[in-house]
């Protein structure tokens, strides 16, 4: 229970909002409540918050932008911290090497990367979530992943201390990283990159964007969450990774709905959580789309997406 005097313990500059809708803090727009959500836009109220947490030994979670999530119904039983989009940019360039705060957007990430002529991003263009959360799930496309530029870290953990981790301690493997069973927040984060001609990024980036939006929604009009299952894993090194997508087709799936929650025309891993749909629809239908991939082809998929809450 969060009482009157904790909350006045909080810095002024922070927004708290009580009992709020997930449905407002994820790209599904599904989800019940929070009995507090806390709004950060600077690193060190995010400290303070934190350590107040342990001193008063109060559950929470840290979130981004929700892009990767799918919150239960039934709501979440601890207080929720936004680590929110700064309101000004904290990028700092040494020659090749670039520090991004970790809630900056990727995608505004790949954009200052070309303006600044200092690499090539492009295979991030287009992909929502903030560059934190890219580094948890080690987002990529195109057989590139940003878990591969990456020099270093800084981390909070959850007593409040703050340390780096270089990238050969990160764990990297295919959509996943130390930070996907570890409490700790990423702060900020180093990249090395190589110069490219500034008009062939642009160039590249248009033409990805291109074929990300002629088979991707527009999640930002049509509430979704990208891939729901990881592709699979190849079973000798010989092999290439396989496309979740492309089983879950030949299932069948794409006719498959659940309450108002259908799967994309276009996609068939790609669930839209249409007007009036429920966290509880996207969950069958995810699961529904599971089980067929199991029994034509004795695969089990993975999710991609996290799940908040029970379900």
């Amino acid at each position: 229970m969060i009482d009157d005097n904790f909350l006045e313990m909080l810095p002024k500059s922070i927004k708290i909002t009580k009992n709020a809708s997930m449905s407002n803090y994820n790209s599904f727009k599904v989800g019940g409540s929070c009995p507090l959500l806390i709004e950060c836009y600077d690193q060190i109220d995010l400290l303070f918050v934190l350590k107040l947490f342990v001193k008063n030994k109060i559950k929470n979670i840290v979130i981004g932008e929700g892009t990767n999530l799918l919150v239960s119904d039934n709501g979440i039983d601890c207080v929720v911290v936004k680590f929110c989009v700064p309101k000004k940019d904290r990028i700092k360039i040494v020659e090749n090497c670039i520090t991004v705060p970790a809630q900056l957007l990727l995608d505004d990430f790949v954009i200052q990367v070309i303006e600044n002529n200092l690499g090539d991003l492009t295979f991030l263009s287009g992909i929502p979530g903030t560059v934190g959360g890219a580094i948890a799930g080690n987002a990529g496309a195109f057989g590139q992943q940003i878990g591969d530029l990456l020099i270093d870290t800084e981390v909070i953990d959850r007593n409040g201390n703050i340390q780096k981790i270089i990238q050969k301690n990160l764990n990297f493997t295919y959509r996943s990283s130390y930070f996907k069973n570890n409490s700790d927040i990423i702060l900020n984060a180093s990249f090395k990159l190589n110069n490219f001609d500034k008009n062939k990024m642009i160039k590249k980036r248009d033409e990805i964007l291109n074929l990300r939006f002629n088979k991707h929604p527009n999640w930002k009009k049509e509430p979704c969450a990208g891939s729901i299952f990881r592709n699979i894993e190849p079973s000798s090194a010989a092999e290439k990774r396989q496309a979740a997508g492309w089983f879950l087709e030949q299932a069948g799936v794409k006719d498959f709905k659940e309450g108002k929650a259908f799967v994309y025309n276009k996609h068939a891993n790609i669930i839209i959580a249409n007007t009036g749909s429920t966290a509880s629809d996207v969950y069958k239908l995810s699961e529904r789309m599971k089980k067929a991939v199991l029994k034509k082809f004795n695969i089990e998929l993975i999710r991609e997406i996290q799940l908040l809450g029970s379900f």
